[in-house]
């Protein structure tokens, strides 16, 4: 991803190894410095598209996220009060037709998304176990976030991980 904008936020590139039966591609290991908070949970998500679901964050818990399939624009926004960056937005794609990539989401940014191409497979492991007591939503619409999701204009190849 060129820019990335917010601190702490991290880009894994993948690398997929193709054959006549189709690919391998490893998205996390163990021994990763990109994955050192550890594992609690792995889920998955499935969207539709123009399916928006934003704004959350965790106190906690750190994300990571793999898009499967279709495309999907991906908003993150720096809570933290100690954070250089605190107030930045980040705004990108993942998905098909973009490199392949996992990027980690650290505790107190907050993250959305919105599909925008096809149908989103989104797989994503948590380093905790869900707890609702982790979490902050805050509405997509919110403007101090200075996000519009309405308008995916401004995410063209500069956006593009």
């Amino acid at each position: 991803m060129t820019g990335i904008t917010i601190e702490g936020v991290a880009l894994k590139s993948l690398k997929t190894n193709y054959d006549e039966r189709g690919f391998f591609r490893e998205i996390i290991r163990v021994t990763d410095d990109f994955f050192e908070e550890g594992f609690g949970q792995w889920s998955h998500s499935f969207m539709v598209n123009g399916v928006i679901k934003a704004w959350h964050s965790h106190r906690i818990q750190t994300d990571w996220w793999y898009i499967c399939s279709g495309v999907l624009r991906v908003g993150m926004w720096d809570l933290r009060e100690k954070s250089p960056t605190k107030g930045r937005t980040m705004d990108f794609l993942m998905g098909d037709g973009q490199p392949e990539c996992a990027i980690m989401i650290p505790p107190g940014v907050a993250h959305g998304c919105k599909v925008v191409k096809g149908q989103v497979n989104l797989f994503y492991v948590t380093s905790r176990v869900y707890d609702p007591n982790d979490e902050l939503r805050i509405p997509f619409d919110d403007p101090t976030s200075g996000f519009d999701w309405m308008n995916d204009a401004g995410i063209g190849d500069a956006g593009r991980v």
